[in-house]
């Protein structure tokens, strides 16, 4: 697939998102679906848990506080919100902002992998508990896990999971939220491109190294 017909099939999938009504009680709350935004084919993709109120007005991920912090944590390390692509484990938002239902999680699981399979990141920072233990299939919470890279399969796709605390955890934390801006600083080197190996030396270079 050429990167405009996976941006044409991501089109089509938020199509179908878009009026989903698979969670009968989210689909009868929510304002709009937070399918997700950014670069469609970014190589750093971020991963959070549901829409708050503020994305379920606007349709965006993260524009509330955590947005905003997020936004500066991404300036450190020298990247945009232009530069990634922001999805959710929940495309609506849960009433009251309570926690995923697993059923709702596996309702909406399939749009995400997708998402991956689209985008093609290269690495995936999931932010918070639901995200991290949906993407590894395991149930080690954040806590243990941040700040560690790990290779994963999500869904057909190949990548680097880097589990990060969520930014609304760390707005009122002053420790968590160095914790954070530390894990922040290791994803440019999971960004930068594989160095590639040294070439095997021809006969000519082992002559005029003597090798022979």
């Amino acid at each position: 697939m050429t990167a405009d017909e996976r941006r044409e099939e991501l089109k089509a999938v938020f199509g179908v998102a878009k009026d989903c009504t698979r969670c009968s009680q989210l689909a009868a709350t929510r304002t709009t679906v937070v399918f997700g935004a950014g670069n469609a084919d970014a190589d750093l993709m971020f991963v959070g848990e549901a829409p708050g109120a503020n994305e379920d007005k606007q349709g965006l991920p993260f524009v509330g506080q955590a947005g905003r912090l997020l936004d500066t944590l991404l300036g450190e390390i020298g990247l945009a919100r232009a530069d990634v692509f922001i999805a959710n484990v929940l495309k609506c938002r849960p009433p009251g902002n309570r926690d995923p239902q697993p059923a709702e999680i596996e309702n909406c699981k399939g749009y995400l992998q997708r998402q991956v399979e689209l985008i093609q990141p290269r690495v995936i920072c999931t932010l918070g508990n639901f995200s991290t233990k949906l993407l590894r299939e395991d149930p080690t919470g954040i806590t243990r896990l941040h700040g560690r890279p790990e290779a994963l399969t999500v869904g057909e796709r190949e990548v680097t999971l880097y589990p990060l605390f969520h930014p609304a955890a760390a707005l009122y934390t002053p420790a968590m939220l160095e914790t954070l801006r530390a894990d922040f600083a290791g994803i440019p080197a999971l960004l930068a491109p594989p160095e590639a190996p040294e070439p095997e030396p021809t006969a000519e270079d082992a002559m005029q190294l003597g090798l022979f």
